[in-house]
């Protein structure tokens, strides 16, 4: 039976390095039976938390904010991995993921822990300029014992400044690999 995926976009460029990992990513899990559902953040309205624990898991809006994080939350609540996609920014994930990500805090609050509460797993996909990903890898790993994910793995590709330099590196088969290993 094939698994839901929620890949969480949070590169600014649709066309750029991290984007294409997602593509191949996708192109690999689909051919394996599995549905992705791709959020592409920058495009999207979110606020940031404001930490005032008001969020109930078992609400339709758990958030007591109301923005584009409802059609997140329901497909997250329904995932069964959920791939965090980033560009290497200062060493961590960008902004955008970060901010989508912290808000999904809601799912642990109220009637149960929505976020840890079944068997999910998640995968990591980046592409950097420089490559210096210990720093994330390290945070990385630290949530997803938090979350009690299964770590499915990463791909991580760096030399890639400029929209394209990706094109053509074996970083791409990876994350397509990495989306048809799933089961």
């Amino acid at each position: 039976m094939g698994k839901n995926i929620v890949v969480l976009n949070g590169s600014p460029r649709r066309k750029g390095n991290t984007s294409a990992l997602v593509r191949e990513f996708t192109r690999g899990a689909e051919e394996a039976g599995h549905t992705v559902t791709e959020f592409f953040l920058d495009g999207m309205e979110i606020h940031g938390c404001k930490g005032c624990f008001g969020g109930h898991s078992g609400r339709e809006h758990p958030c007591a904010q109301r923005d584009d994080m409802d059609r997140i939350y329901p497909a997250v609540r329904e995932s069964d991995v959920v791939v965090l996609a980033s560009p290497l920014y200062y060493w961590n994930l960008s902004g955008q993921l970060r901010t989508a990500f912290d808000r999904l805090f809601a799912l642990e609050e109220g009637d149960g822990n929505l976020l840890r509460g079944r068997d999910r797993a998640a995968c990591l996909l980046m592409a950097a300029e420089g490559s210096g990903f210990a720093d994330v890898l390290t945070y990385y790993d630290h949530l997803l014992e938090h979350l009690r994910w299964r770590n499915l793995g990463h791909v991580l590709a760096g030399g890639n400044g400029d929209v394209g330099d990706i094109d053509g590196k074996p970083e791409l088969q990876a994350a397509y690999g990495l989306g048809k290993s799933i089961s």
